[in-house]
């Protein structure tokens, strides 16, 4: 039943992972299928309330969760500081820095969707 347990957590940090992903980039899908806007939107408002709080994701306690129901021991901190900053960011990741990562989310996404409805409205 550990290892159960321990997929279903694995399987929670990879959806972390993929919206985390869909927030940052999600803003060029939609060039391809504007639709996906009324999606992207709401989880880029999650996605930057979450950072521009302070608050942490609520995957990040059931991912602990199901570690612990495993057998292995959780984190403290949110998904970010345990998976992306040791792959993107130095050691020690201030509040400071969590707000500006919000607000590069805020102006990367900007900048795709005035991409997007500039090429929308060039072709029209």
């Amino acid at each position: 039943m550990n290892m159960v347990f321990s997929l279903l957590a694995d399987a929670v940090v990879v959806v972390h992972l993929a919206f985390v992903g869909f927030v940052v980039l999600g803003g060029l899908a939609v060039y391809r299928r504007p639709r996906l806007a009324w999606l992207h939107l709401p989880a880029v408002a999650w996605g930057v309330g979450i950072e521009l709080s302070g608050a942490i994701c609520p995957l990040t306690p059931w991912e602990n969760w199901l570690r612990h129901r495993a057998g292995d021991t959780g984190y403290s901190g949110d998904f970010i500081e345990q998976y992306l900053l040791p792959l993107l960011y130095p050691v020690g990741l201030t509040r400071t820095g969590q707000i500006a990562l919000g607000f590069i989310v805020i102006a990367a996404n900007a900048i795709a969707y005035g991409w997007v409805w500039s090429e929308h409205r060039r072709l029209r």
